[in-house]
């Protein structure tokens, strides 16, 4: 079993180290499809297995790419004098292992995550990290863990990029499969009005996260699920949000709707 999972490492030697043992971790990967049988196949939920945690990984990567470009300075290295290379493994280990507790349960899934983490964070940083540094390391990553959900606050940068990027894997081939097995609710419908999502860099703010819709029912996934994870994160002066509807006409999702 093998997920493809790519990411811009650049010159971040450090994350492509780490990037290439979770490709040969089988144990790992086979997490991942637990994952998704318990979200997709038991709950009838969005996908939580590797492509979620591909999706997630990459939106945080350059998230905190542009944030770090606009002089904002990721937590490990303002608390701990370490190097943005750092922050850059923080957010993708915290991408990587945010949903793994979901094999377990999907409430309190992010404590979960947290102790299934410990098991593999400790091979993946060595040798890459001397033993204090595997700590430090250790100690972000599942702060952003456990921070991506409510009632828990994301107090690093990093925290804070991994909870947004979650919640920003909302374009439409997400809720598909739920809703072509017969899940009709507002999550599912407004999800497949999300056609697009976009990290730029920003005029107004050094972020501009761009949305393009089909359908204002969209606005639902931007004020009750991306909304929150903005006010919370600790970023939101530094985030600017602008959702559009394409075209003339809305696209039609529902033919009827019964109760």
């Amino acid at each position: 079993m093998s997920y493809v999972f790519n990411l811009p490492f650049r010159d971040n030697a450090k994350l492509k180290h780490i990037v290439e043992k979770v490709r040969a971790d089988v144990k790992l990967q086979s997490f991942w499809k637990c994952a998704n049988v318990m979200a997709i196949e038991r709950l009838g939920y969005t996908d939580h297995g590797p492509t979620h945690v591909k999706i997630v990984a990459n939106l945080a990567l350059k998230l905190l790419r542009i944030l770090v470009s606009k002089q904002v300075t990721p937590s490990v290295v303002k608390n701990y004098g370490m190097q943005n290379e750092d922050a850059e493994v923080v957010v993708v280990l915290g991408a990587i292992f945010h949903d793994i507790g979901m094999i377990v349960a999907r409430q309190d899934h992010e404590k979960y995550s947290v102790l299934i983490a410990l098991e593999f964070l400790e091979k993946l940083l060595t040798p890459i990290y001397r033993e204090e540094e595997r700590a430090i390391i250790t100690s972000e990553v599942l702060h952003a863990v456990v921070a991506h959900e409510q009632p828990n606050k994301p107090l690093t940068v990093e925290a804070g990029v991994v909870g947004i990027a979650d919640a920003l894997d909302m374009e439409a081939g997400r809720a598909r499969i739920p809703f072509k097995s017969g899940k009709i609710d507002i999550h599912a419908v407004s999800a497949l009005s999300i056609e697009k999502v976009e990290i730029l860099e920003g005029k107004e703010k050094p972020v501009t996260i761009k949305i393009t819709m089909s359908n204002s029912a969209g606005i639902f996934q931007i004020d009750e699920l991306l909304k929150p994870r903005v006010e919370k994160s600790g970023l939101q002066n530094y985030i600017h949000v602008i959702a559009e509807i394409t075209g003339e006409k809305e696209r039609k999702i529902l033919e009827k709707f019964e109760i």
